[in-house]
């Protein structure tokens, strides 16, 4: 199974001998019957070959796709927003959860973007209230999707796609399928003002992995994390707080969703029920090629950047060479069900929880 593209995931924590003698005896992973340490390191570095290998291929076939335009905003803004959603994807599927309340929380948060700010709908002017209540209400329905799913027991899945079309409905409600652009300059400034050679986006998406990769490797919430989706039951007998954690998982997806419906509300200059359409499919895409296994407890956020990285790039890559659009469709679910043959270990149950 893939590990972190760079480094091991964090540590768990220290496990009583009940819970020690269990992890070695399951066969999970991480006792005896582990790969040599050179089959580990392969298995983990071969995401980050492969985006090597496409980007030379790429540029083989389409001498463009090195210039600069294109990697800045062929590939490292249009990478942006999908990178973001991945880091809340990321700390969900490490614990052998699924997340797909992605798209109906990334409307409602361009929703309120846009008609918080300066619209051609009504006469609202809240300046950088808009995109900081945007923020706010993604978190909270983040936090609702982690309730509904620790509270009532209802797997994941069911509990994310229930949000995904409440998100979906509040949106057509209000906006009644119109579409509202944006005319906040600051607002719009987000998407395509440059700090240096690159696009604000690409800083933000970049922020937003630092965030993440500190969350994961240095507080006990990311080793926590990665006890769950190595063996929920061995976690809480080692006294992980399961269900606060799981909470806070769900919640935090929903915070990186928030940022990624600013971002864009701000590159598209307007908000309306479609604005979703297609980040759920590329970002578990993007989660899983990168390493990440779906039954939890291996990869990291190093991870799903490479992977995301290497799905913008394969799409890019086709523009360039003038593939039909409807072949990316195609290919991208090739990827998804390829990274996910490699990852899961043959005898295993696929569970999410």
């Amino acid at each position: 199974m893939a590990e972190g593209a760079m480094d091991s995931p964090p540590q768990m924590p220290e496990l009583p001998a009940r819970a020690r003698v269990s992890a070695l005896t399951t066969g999970d992973g991480r006792g005896a019957g582990r790969p040599s340490w050179l089959k580990r390191r392969l298995a983990g570095m071969a995401p980050l070959l492969v985006l090597v290998a496409l980007c030379i291929l790429l540029g083989i076939l389409s001498p463009s796709f090195f210039s600069f335009r294109n990697l800045v905003w062929g590939v490292a803004n249009q990478a942006a927003i999908p990178l973001i959603l991945a880091m809340g994807a990321t700390f969900v599927i490490l614990m052998g959860s699924i997340d797909l309340s992605i798209e109906g929380i990334l409307c409602v948060g361009a929703m309120i973007v846009a008609l918080l700010c300066a619209n051609d709908t009504n006469t609202n002017n809240f300046g950088w209230l808009g995109p900081l209540f945007a923020l706010l209400a993604c978190t909270a329905l983040g936090l609702v999707s982690g309730l509904v799913h620790v509270g009532l027991r209802i797997p994941s899945f069911m509990a994310t796609l229930g949000m995904w079309f409440v998100g979906l409905g509040i949106g057509t409600v209000i906006l009644g399928g119109t579409a509202v652009r944006v005319l906040d300059p600051r607002v719009r400034a987000m998407a395509f003002l440059r700090i240096g050679y690159f696009p604000m986006a690409v800083w933000v998406a970049a922020a937003v992995f630092v965030l993440a990769l500190l969350i994961e490797r240095r507080t006990r919430f990311g080793r926590y994390v990665y006890a769950i989706g190595g063996g929920e039951d061995i976690a809480k007998l080692s006294g992980v707080p399961v269900a606060r954690t799981r909470i806070l998982a769900f919640t935090l997806a929903g915070f990186f969703t928030g940022i990624a419906a600013v971002l864009a509300s701000a590159q598209l200059g307007q908000a309306n029920t479609t604005i979703a359409d297609g980040r759920l499919f590329m970002t578990i895409t993007a989660v899983v090629v990168g390493g990440t296994a779906l039954t939890g407890g291996w990869g990291g956020v190093v991870n799903s950047l490479v992977g995301t990285l290497t799905v913008v790039v394969l799409a890019n890559g086709m523009v360039l060479l003038g593939i039909s659009p409807y072949v990316h469709e195609t290919v991208q679910g090739l990827m998804i069900i390829a990274a996910v043959a490699l990852s899961v270990r043959r005898g295993a149950r696929l569970v999410i929880k």
